[in-house]
């Protein structure tokens, strides 16, 4: 098995790439090892000392390590982590993840299925090339409330990306949009 790594915006944080599917639907964010308990692959990741958190997609795994920690001496451990998993015949997932979006708005349904069709589109895997993810949490009074995951998370760039990026893009589309803006 040959798994390849790609830098992120987010210099704390690694895009690995295991050659095949990851997560079958959705993605699945371990902000730290507590919430681990539906992922062996994750359980296994966290099992390294220095991994602060670690987010699923499709076909990536995206690890976020410890502020100390050095990516030389880190990465062989992590890639000997998924490279273990993968050849145990573990599942990924205990239970299938959950919806993409958290939300939705029924008073705004239009407006809110034009945000989440943009998001999915256009967005979403933009955002999934930098080993993150972005989950749409409502819609109102023309703020659009995003979550950042994965790489995204944290990353230096990601008031930038929600700001410039995502901002611009959903307000050039949709005129009931005023704002985004991050939730926790």
């Amino acid at each position: 098995m040959f798994i390849q790594t790609e830098e992120t915006p987010n210099p704390v944080t690694l895009k690995f790439l295991p050659g095949r599917d990851v997560m079958e639907a959705g993605t699945a964010d371990f902000p730290n090892r507590d919430t681990a308990e539906d992922s062996p692959l994750a359980q296994r990741l966290f099992g390294v000392p220095e991994v602060a958190a670690v987010f699923l997609g499709s076909d990536f795994v995206t690890v976020t390590k410890v502020p100390d920690a050095d990516w030389q001496v880190l990465k062989p451990a992590v890639l000997g982590a998924i490279m273990e998993h993968f050849t145990s015949g573990d599942p990924v997932m205990r239970k299938a993840a959950g919806p993409a979006h958290a939300a939705g708005d029924g008073e705004n349904n239009e407006v809110v299925s034009q945000i989440v069709e943009l998001l999915d589109t256009r967005v979403r895997p933009a955002v999934a090339m930098d080993g993150g993810d972005i989950v749409f949490h409502g819609f109102e009074d023309g703020v659009v409330f995003l979550t950042m995951q994965g790489a995204c998370a944290g990353c230096p760039s990601s008031t930038a990306t929600l700001k410039m990026g995502i901002e611009n893009l959903l307000r050039h589309y949709i005129p009931e949009v005023d704002e985004v803006q991050a939730v926790a």
